[in-house]
C-alpha cells in the first residue's frame, strides 16, 4: 500500500520560492502509468490542483500556476518535489501530494513576512 508524506518549511516569506517534498513508500514513483499530483487547499476554500509528474518524468501544470511552478522527482530517493516561486500570501494553504486516490496528510504552508 503506497504511503505519501509531505514535508517542507511551514513559513515562507513573500517573493521567496516554496519548496516541498513528497516522500513515497510502498511503491515506486516510476511505476508505469501512475501520476503524482500536488494539490492545495487555501483556508476556507476548496481544493486546487497544482500539477502532476508522470511515471515517465513528464510534468504538467495548472495554467494559472504554470509560470511559477516546477515539479520534479528524485528516483533514487523516491521523492517528488514541488517548487513554487514568487509566493504571496495567497499561496498560503495546506499542500498535499496524491496518487490515484492515495493522499498524504498534507503540510501547512504560510506565506508571511
Amino acid at each position: 500500500q503506497v504511503q505519501l508524506q509531505e514535508s517542507g518549511p511551514g513559513l515562507v516569506k513573500p517573493s521567496q520560492t516554496l519548496s516541498l517534498t513528497c516522500t513515497v513508500s510502498g511503491g515506486s514513483i516510476t511505476t508505469n502509468y501512475y501520476y503524482w499530483s500536488w494539490i492545495r487547499q487555501p483556508p476556507g476554500k476548496g481544493l486546487e490542483w497544482i500539477g502532476y509528474i508522470q511515471y515517465s518524468g513528464s510534468a504538467y501544470y495548472s495554467p494559472s500556476l504554470k509560470r511559477r511552478t516546477s515539479i520534479s522527482r528524485d528516483t533514487a530517493k523516491n521523492q517528488i518535489t514541488l517548487q513554487l516561486s514568487s509566493v504571496t500570501p495567497e499561496d498560503t494553504a495546506v499542500y498535499f501530494c496524491s496518487r490515484d486516490g492515495a493522499w498524504g496528510q498534507g503540510t501547512q504552508v504560510t506565506v508571511s513576512s
